[in-house]
């Protein structure tokens, strides 16, 4: 009985940093003013797409609009592609009166600035 506890407890100790290690990718992410964009648990992998009034990212199973100022336009080395380099970092609650999220950082892949530019029909031309 003993070994069986103390091997559950070295295959637990073993797979504790995994998901911190995963989350490493994130650890260099700055906002504009220079704050970390999560605390280890904030971030996370999100597909995104361009709207009429701008970006949409999917977080917790719901499309929520990205204020254009917490865009990032960059590669995150690590990204596996899954989202086509969409990330999102914020927080995801819900108060009673429903639903609600705080962007900190969206990261999107810095080819998607000009395809951005094209979808809303701002061109230099």
């Amino acid at each position: 009985m003993c070994s069986s506890t103390a091997l559950i407890a070295i295959v637990l100790a073993v797979s504790l940093p995994l998901p911190l290690q995963a989350h490493d990718i994130y650890s260099h992410l700055k906002d504009k003013s220079g704050a970390s964009c999560c605390d280890d648990r904030d971030c996370q992998l999100a597909p995104y797409r361009f709207t009429v009034n701008g970006v949409q990212m999917l977080v917790a199973k719901r499309w929520i609009d990205v204020p254009s100022e917490k865009i990032q336009y960059l590669a995150i080395p690590g990204d596996t592609g899954e989202t086509g380099g969409g990330h999102w970092c914020g927080l995801a609650y819900e108060p009673s009166g429903g639903a609600s999220y705080l962007t900190r950082c969206a990261i999107l892949p810095p080819q998607s600035a000009s395809v951005q530019v094209e979808w809303l029909g701002v061109s230099g031309q």
